[in-house]
Parts: structure tokens; sequence; C-alpha cells
């Protein structure tokens, strides 16, 4: 059955001056898993640095997003040497492939979503989405922007506490517990990542996306 689906077509960036190739991958491998159970999404990875997630409900299209970039942000061996990726997201008509049928996978979902990262390799953003809805997208595409430009300026701690954010529906002293830190640090660096604003940035697409174009 062909419903509406998100596609999020990705790759590392400046993949070839990564070292530890191992533990990148694991960083990824892991999150890619975790991202399957949570939102009962199928994932695959091609070409060594290219990834590709089908998650069946678009509305957690951004979440996702943001956390395969934490967690690669997160686990950078320096701040002169972050790593990152491109993702491209595509809503549209399609349907989850089975894992064993991932390259044969097609519908409108994975085109828009493989056109808008090739688009994304000529310039400096990092992160588009596009659906069938040329209104929706002209919505969007400001404010993911702005949101892009925040994510590619994060520190690991950035994107530690706000991944655990998304992953833990908890308050900041809870946070602050389990990261062995203060909760003014915790609250300091919430405000550095600015996620009040990715919070309400993600409530607002989800709600958007889900919706129906």
């Amino acid at each position: 059955m062909t419903t509406r689906i998100s596609v999020l077509t990705g790759d590392v960036v400046g993949s070839q001056r990564i070292k530890d190739k191992d533990h990148f991958n694991r960083t990824l491998d892991a999150m890619l898993d975790l991202i399957e159970k949570r939102f009962n999404a199928r994932c695959d990875r091609y070409r060594g640095d290219g990834f590709q997630v089908v998650i069946p409900d678009p509305g957690n299209s951004m979440t996702a997003v943001i956390l395969i970039r934490a967690a690669l942000i997160q686990q950078s061996p320096s701040r002169q040497n972050m790593w990152d990726a491109r993702i491209a997201v595509g809503v549209g008509s399609g349907k989850v492939p089975e894992a064993e049928r991932f390259a044969q996978a097609d519908g409108e979902a994975f085109v828009l979503s493989g056109q808008k990262l090739d688009g994304l390799s000529d310039t400096t953003d990092r992160l588009a989405i596009v659906t069938s809805s040329s209104e929706l997208d002209e919505t969007l595409a400001l404010m993911t922007r702005f949101v892009d430009d925040i994510l590619s300026h994060w520190s690991r701690f950035s994107a530690e506490v706000v991944s655990l954010s998304l992953l833990h529906d908890e308050s900041q002293q809870a946070l602050a517990q389990r990261l062995g830190r203060a909760q003014p640090t915790i609250n300091r660096r919430l405000a550095v990542a600015r996620w009040p604003l990715i919070r309400d940035y993600l409530a607002y697409t989800a709600s958007r996306l889900a919706q129906g174009v």
C-alpha cells in the first residue's frame, strides 16, 4: 500500500578527512538503529558515507534529522575536526521498503529527497525539506535554514544536551543528574544550543508534516 512517508537522504560532510572510521561508523550505525526502533523506520547505508532513512510518520522526520546530526557532532574528535552530515528530507507518496529490497525502493518521497540532496551539494546548507506542496515548502524553507545554521555551529556539549532532551522527557535537574553536572550548567548549555527554538521548530514541523499536504 502506498501512503505518505518521509525519506531522509544524507551524506557525510568531509568523509575523506575522517581518520577514525571505525568510531564514526559505530556512531552512525548506533543512531540509525535507534531511529529504526524509535520511529518504526527503515535505514540503509551506501557508498560508505551515504545513508537513507524511511519514516512512516512524516511528523517524526525532523526529530530524526536532529538526532543524527547531534550524534555525529557529539562524537566529533575535536572542535577543529567536527563530524556532520547533509540531509535532505522528502515528504510524499511511497512505501517503506523491505530491508532486502531497499535498493529498489522508489516513489515520490524518494525522488524528492534524492533531488534535494543533489541540490544541497552546490550550497553551504546542510539541511532542507521538500514536499509535494510548494506552499508548504515555502513556509518551511526559511525557518529550516535558520535551524540548520544553529546546528552547524553546535559544540559537542550542545549536541549532547539536546540529544538527551529529545530522547528523555526529563527535567533539567534530571538531565543534570544523568550527566553528572549542576543544573545551572545544563540550563546554560541548553540556552547556548538554542533549545527553546529547536523545540518549537520541531513541534511546528511535526504538526505541519503530519497534517498532510
